[in-house]
């Protein structure tokens, strides 16, 4: 028996793993256990170790095996989900309807999404604190993320998604996940354990070596399956919708690439592994080609996470920006750093500035619902990104963008309790709280609060603002709500496969006009018509105010490529800005038929400005092309460039400072 497992077998039996949710009968609700956070510290636990649960898988299955199994044959794993019941108590289900008689849930109980992230959480506890429970519960986590592995065969290395509460796998769960079955092909639960054993190994190298290397050799496993069913394309090239798009990433995802990325990194910085740095090379590299845009055009720097379509960003799997600051930093190579950096100084101050981390921006900001995966996944890239390169104005960014999780959001209600551990599971965009607390919210809570007691400054401040103030940024006018059109609206399908329509859409033939109230602004503004264009249709249109042309848009529909679906969504920037005077904005078409879904209007300076009792933070963020002189609350002010450089401050008698092209200003008090 090793030291590390002799120390666990002195441990009261499984109740010292999981002590509130393994004393709850199955199906049974419980109220999360307050277990206050020592000193200021603001991660806790206990709603996570409520969610934990054992299941004992049959024998012998073949493909599917983990550490010392003879002797701990039970895994240990997080419920899907909580749905919250009276009385502030919770109730762990699973994923799908549940089959009475069988006890089995569509889906199922477990899913290795949810063990990989948990255990990142335990991992990253431990390392942070020492904590003996949470070092055991990461080892119980890290044994079930290895038994979802298979273990031979042309799948080896891939990864089961989902398992039943008695320990049965369910590879082919309903509603369909692909690939089917979950383990024939790359996938994101292959790129989660990637990341958790790449960090399991880093964490226990040195605290249990025997265990530390059997990780290693699971890690070698799914890297051995990255390599043959992804890498193998790497440096070729392809097309998306008329766009050049690497071909070797994880399911095409930028998103899920990027969190394989994190656990490459930290297997390769816990130790020589040349395998694994190329690979974080080439991965990371596939990444930073993602990056899109310009500080004046969609999607404003923002890395994509998707290849199979240039017209969207989600929040949730965003740590694009995290996982190429830590390549960066692991392999040295800071041009790998640039489009994180550009990502973090560009595109997150128009999404704070806007609303903050929604679901879907389709190209349209349309999914207006947020969750803690997205909320999280920014914070942790703008502090990746701050720690890479030392800029104190990303940590302020990142301070403003943790504040959602303690009232800082539309709702202006806590969605992280750091007296519980509970993270409600989402925020609607009327302001309806969803008060569950599944597995995936009450990790990414606190994978934040883990980051913040990392950062104490970020975190002292984050916890302090508690309510949006004021918040001036990108608006969405619909084509369908023009004042006066001789055009046709119609109802699409939302959904075309790469994009969304938002609603309806407004078809302009030609000689047809529509005329939009952009309202007025205090800044003149970029225009961004969204259009869906045919593959190999071309358009023509002429867009005006009061007379004065603010742009012409000549449009080609682009190769489809690799995007599912002929035709694509695309926002385009009209050559002129709209002065702040003018509310009114004139289209005709003048070729072809411009279908319409609606106008982006993004002014020069958008402003955020976060508040609490004794805290105000103001984020002033330029998309213009020159420097724009710009007036702000009382406080300390830092300015920053476009790149996240702090540059000289030069404030007026008026209160007003100068923000550099393109770059953003942050004032505290």
């Amino acid at each position: 028996m090793s030291t590390f497992a002799q120390r666990r077998a002195r441990t009261v039996g499984l109740a010292a793993l999981a002590t509130l949710a393994l004393a709850v009968p199955l199906g049974a609700t419980a109220t999360t256990a307050v277990a206050a956070p020592a000193s200021d510290q603001i991660t806790n636990l206990a709603h996570l170790d409520f969610l934990l649960d054992e299941a004992t898988p049959p024998q012998d299955v073949d493909g599917h095996s983990t550490y010392r199994q003879d002797e701990e044959p039970a895994l240990v794993m997080p419920w899907t989900y909580a749905d919250a019941r009276d009385g502030g108590t919770f109730e762990r289900v699973g994923g799908g309807p549940l089959d009475a008689e069988t006890g089995y849930w569509g889906q199922g109980a477990y899913n290795a999404d949810d063990i990989t992230r948990a255990a990142i959480v335990y991992i990253r506890h431990f390392e942070q604190t020492g904590d003996d429970d949470s070092r055991d519960k990461a080892y119980e986590l890290l044994r079930s993320v290895a038994y979802f592995q298979t273990t031979d065969g042309p799948d080896a290395g891939n990864v089961v998604l989902w398992m039943q509460p008695d320990g049965t796998f369910n590879p082919s769960p309903e509603p369909v996940e692909l690939p089917d079955p979950s383990d024939s092909g790359p996938s994101y639960w292959l790129a989660r354990t990637l990341w958790a054993l790449g960090e399991g190994y880093a964490a226990f190298k040195d605290e249990d070596p025997e265990f530390a290397d059997f990780l290693d050799d699971r890690f070698d496993l799914s890297l051995d399956a990255l390599n043959r069913q992804v890498l193998t394309r790497y440096g070729e090239w392809t097309v998306s919708d008329g766009k050049r798009v690497p071909a070797w990433l994880i399911t095409n995802g930028a998103d899920a690439s990027a969190e394989a990325v994190l656990g490459l990194a930290a297997r390769v910085e816990a130790g020589p592994d040349g395998k694994a740095a190329t690979a974080l090379r080439q991965l990371a590299k596939g990444i930073a080609a993602m990056s899109d845009g310009s500080a004046n055009e969609w999607p404003y720097n923002a890395v994509l996470p998707w290849a199979e379509s240039p017209a969207i960003w989600h929040a949730w799997g965003s740590q694009m920006p995290a996982a190429l600051a830590a390549a960066s930093v692991t392999l040295g190579d800071r041009s790998l750093a640039r489009p994180a950096v550009a990502d973090a100084a560009t595109f997150t101050p128009t999404l704070l500035t806007a609303g903050g981390p929604d679901n879907g921006w389709n190209p349209s900001p349309f999914d207006r619902v947020q969750i803690a995966y997205g909320a999280d996944s920014r914070v942790q890239s703008l502090l990746g990104v701050a720690d890479a390169t030392g800029s104190e104005g990303f940590e302020d960014l990142a301070a403003m963008q943790a504040a959602w999780f303690f009232g800082a959001n539309h709702a202006g209600q806590r969605m992280y309790d750091p007296a519980t551990g509970v993270t409600f599971d989402g925020l609607q965009p009327d302001g309806t709280v969803n008060r569950n607390s599944g597995a995936e919210s009450t990790i990414h809570g606190l994978l934040t609060a883990l980051a913040l007691d990392a950062h104490p400054d970020v975190r002292e401040q984050a916890v302090a603002l508690t309510e949006v103030v004021d918040r001036d940024g990108l608006s969405w006018v619909e084509a369908e709500d023009a004042v006066r059109t001789s055009g046709e609206i119609s109802t699409p399908e939302s959904w075309t496969g790469e994009s969304s329509w938002s609603g309806d859409k407004l078809t302009l033939s030609r000689g047809d006009a529509a005329v939009f109230d952009v309202g007025t602004s205090d800044t003149a503004r970029w225009i961004e018509p969204v259009v869906w264009s045919e593959v190999g249709e071309r358009t023509a249109s002429i867009w005006t105010s009061d007379r004065s042309r603010v742009g012409t848009l000549r449009l080609r529909g682009p190769a489809q490529g690799i995007s599912p679906t002929a035709g694509a969504m695309h926002p385009h920037t009209l050559q002129k800005a709209l002065v702040g005077s003018r509310d009114q904005l004139r289209v005709e078409s003048t070729k072809g038929d411009l279908q319409l879904d609606g106008i982006l209007v993004r002014p020069f300076v958008s402003r955020l400005v976060l508040g609490g009792d004794d805290a105000r933070a103001e984020l002033v963020h330029s998309a213009s092309r020159s420097p724009e002189r710009v007036q702000v609350g009382d406080g300390d002010v830092s300015v920053y460039d476009d790149r996240g450089r702090e540059v000289r401050v030069r404030t007026d008698r008026t209160g007003a400072v100068v923000v550099p092209a393109g770059g953003f200003a942050i004032v505290e008090r």
